[in-house]
């Protein structure tokens, strides 16, 4: 697979085909990318399961528009700033910008292991972020929507949020805690602090709701959203003196910008903001349910205090648990990234987290589970069936794509699952129903096995070579398509597939999945090797 990463956008190249003879399809691409975000990742430690699911999420989100011919805009980064990030350096003995420069290693490193490809990739700790993050607030100030006051109330540190009286309950020993998150909260008296006044968009947010019913995805987080606006907003506290770690206020450094000025501001400060629009507005923000509120409410409030453009969908998915329990530093429960790709292999852990939970929906991660659908639908179906088929071709064929003859109705029936499957998926990924496209891909995976068990080409070689020869066209042209089908999930197996199977790099994007790209007989292809191992239980 070809990507070309130019400035902050990607695009799937397609050149001629020299093996199919034939040129490309045209590729239409819009004048602005589409545009993807993750969170930034909070820098307080390792990444984890969590951080690991949503790249791989909006890795397939961004590979499919690509490789359907958009260009694409992938955005993630880190959160480096704020009181627990400093305190994480103070108690191991580090200057806080040494601890963040050590743990974005290890984001990086999660990125690259897990085969994300974003053209952005944020730090708050850039000269380019903090001048964005102050420009943006010294907007949202000249418009009068800042101001200064003092505030007190019930804030968690680990959360790095106040709560209001009706968000926190006393617990056994007199522990006050968020009853959402179960976060440890502390009674802060009053200190001076800036304010945005989020109370007056109010009005303006439900409004918006109402005007543009997918802006906040699944529909289930929306109403959750919209009960708590209408509940009442109260103006947001957006500045520290209690800490000096982070963007200093403009024109008054006693001052730190709050990490939700600081932090929302990355998706446009990633893309050249003041300076450069970019990729903005967001066709796409994917976030934990856990930060939603920040996304859905305090980010519109902020964007059209400024004057500027709404991003049209924020999406946000569940947590995941192990075994049933939920994850947690004190049970020794959580489960590291590089810990999945070591044990069941990068597209194995791609694959079983995309296809095992609805996106949006909280997912359970379970050993044995994995081990038996990555075996089921990888290993015994998907790689079992390019193995059969391009076994039998270079064993009986010469190595080569065999010419086929007249095709059957049977025939005709699989080759017609296999150049439907990017229509078929389309309102999959457009809805943001990823484990629904996989089951597609995976179902047709079964069509082709059923497909070759009635054939018998095994037989065939035997009684009618030419028939044989057609069967195992056919299986060969049906991969092709699945396998340029299955790139977003499963990229790097899936270029091993279309590697054996013959297929130039620069012809695997969707528009190449049609009889007039079919195979060509006589073309040379080598000893297949196995691309999905079995694992044990």
């Amino acid at each position: 697979m070809i990507f070309a990463l130019s400035g902050r956008t990607m695009s799937f190249l397609a050149p001629v085909s020299r093996a199919f003879g034939r040129s490309s399809p045209t590729s239409l691409f819009s004048t602005k990318p589409y545009y993807i975000t993750t969170p930034i990742y909070y820098l307080n430690g390792s990444p984890h399961i969590g951080h690991a699911y949503t790249s791989i999420s909006t890795d397939i989100l961004s590979r499919y528009n690509s490789l359907n011919g958009l260009s694409v805009s992938l955005q993630t980064g880190v959160d480096e700033h704020g009181e627990k990030v400093a305190k994480k350096a103070e108690d191991q003995g580090m200057e806080a910008q040494v601890f963040c420069d050590g743990v974005k290693m290890e984001f990086d490193s999660m990125i690259k292991s897990l085969n994300v490809l974003p053209t952005t990739n944020v730090r708050t700790t850039s000269s380019t972020h903090k001048l964005g993050a102050q420009s943006f607030w010294s907007t949202l100030s000249s418009r009068g929507d800042i101001y200064k006051g003092k505030y007190e109330g019930w804030y968690a540190v680990s959360d790095e949020c106040y709560y209001n009286a009706g968000e926190v309950e006393e617990r056994e020993g007199g522990i006050v805690v968020c009853r959402e998150t179960g976060a440890e909260c502390v009674w802060r008296e009053k200190e001076e602090t800036y304010f945005f006044k989020l109370s007056e968009y109010e009005d303006k947010l439900l409004a918006y709701y109402e005007e543009n019913p997918n802006f906040i995805l699944p529909s289930s987080r929306r109403n959750e959203v919209i009960s708590f606006v209408k509940s009442g907003l109260n103006d947001l506290s957006i500045s520290r003196q209690s800490f000096t770690w982070g963007v200093p206020v403009p024109g008054d450094e006693d001052h730190v910008m709050y990490v939700w000025i600081d932090a929302l501001a990355n998706y446009l400060t990633g893309q050249g903001y003041p300076e450069e629009k970019g990729a903005w507005p967001a066709d796409v923000h994917v976030v934990g349910k856990d930060i939603l509120r920040f996304h859905a409410i305090y980010w519109p409030a902020f964007l059209m205090a400024a004057g500027l453009e709404l991003p049209k969908t924020i999406f946000a998915h569940g947590w995941w648990t192990n075994e049933g329990e939920k994850i947690s530093k004190s049970k020794g429960n959580t489960i590291s990234p590089f810990d999945l790709i070591e044990q069941y292999g990068v597209d194995q852990t791609r694959f079983f987290m995309a296809s095992e939970v609805a996106f949006g929906s909280d997912g359970d991660f379970d050993h044995t589970q994995m081990v038996r659908k990555c075996n089921a639908a990888l290993a015994n179906g998907y790689g079992n069936l390019v193995q059969r088929v391009c076994s039998m071709v270079v064993k009986n064929f010469e190595s080569k794509i065999p010419t086929p003859g007249e095709f059957t109705e049977e025939d005709n029936a699989l080759l017609e699952i296999g150049y439907a499957l990017i229509e078929e998926t389309k309102g999959d990924i457009q809805t943001f129903k990823i484990h629904k496209y996989c089951e597609k891909v995976v179902r047709a995976v079964s069509a082709g096995n059923q497909y070759i068990d009635e054939q018998a080409p095994w037989t065939l070689r035997k009684t009618d070579l030419e028939r044989c020869a057609t069967v195992l066209y056919v299986e060969m042209e049906f991969l092709r398509c699945l396998s340029i089908a299955f790139q977003p999930v499963m990229p790097s197996s899936c270029e091993k597939i279309l590697d054996q199977l013959a297929v130039e790099e620069g012809s695997r994007s969707f528009g190449f999945v049609g009889r007039e790209f079919a195979l060509a007989g006589g073309v040379g292809i080598a000893k297949p090797e196995g691309v999905f191992p079995r694992m044990e239980e």
